[in-house]
């Protein structure tokens, strides 16, 4: 996975400089403006149409594999492995036995009286 991982990272920045560079080969909608009082623009090495359209096709198919490394590296950042840790932490631990009831204290078995269920007379006090 490292060597998968280091192959895009270095595919990206090359991929990345050729861009720069393509694009500044490139010349703006103004320099054909340029051509037309004496400017030598016209005479560059690939034509004065052609190359506009070589070197804008050239950036485009630089421009969808630099998206295509960007998604790779994304899915490589998410996915990684786990690797810290040791062996004992993937172990399932067994759960602790089940409770014990608590023992009953003494004073709750006490019995209630069953003569003063009845009569409401003998709870309240002269």
């Amino acid at each position: 996975m490292d060597l998968w991982f280091t192959v895009v990272i270095v595919l990206h920045v090359l991929v990345a400089l050729a861009i720069i560079g393509l694009v500044l080969l490139q010349h703006g909608k103004g320099a054909d403006m340029g051509s037309g009082f004496g400017g030598g623009s016209s005479g560059s090495l690939f034509g004065a149409t052609g190359s506009a359209n070589f070197l804008s096709r050239m950036t485009a198919a630089l421009a969808t594999i630099f998206f295509l490394t960007s998604l790779g590296l994304a899915y490589f950042a998410t996915h990684k492995p786990k690797t810290s840790g040791s062996i004992m932490d993937a172990v399932k631990s067994e759960p602790p036995p089940a409770a014990q009831p608590a023992p009953r204290s003494p004073q709750a078995e006490v019995p209630k009286p069953a003569a003063a269920e009845g009569s409401k007379a003998k709870d309240v006090p002269n």
